[in-house]
């Protein structure tokens, strides 16, 4: 089942299928290891929503909720 980062919940994992922004938040993403077929374990999530905290590659990130609907996952079951 695919869906976005931002739609997770907490405890969630997922596997990175395509990055659907452009320009500068593309190579910002791309900088900070979220790419294809990167795992990630979404791990908190902020009191009004904004911003989250996920693991990826064995360190934890966090990320704007506009950054994490850019991010189409690939949701294991």
């Amino acid at each position: 089942m695919e869906k976005y980062l931002n739609e997770f919940v907490v405890g969630e994992r997922g596997v990175v299928k395509k990055i659907t922004a452009e320009g500068r938040i593309k190579r910002r993403l791309f900088d900070m290891g979220v790419t294809p077929h990167a795992e990630i374990l979404m791990r908190k999530v902020a009191p009004l929503g904004d911003p989250i905290e996920v693991n990826i590659r064995g360190y934890e990130l966090t990320l704007r909720k506009s950054e994490a609907q850019c991010v189409l996952m690939e949701v294991e079951n």
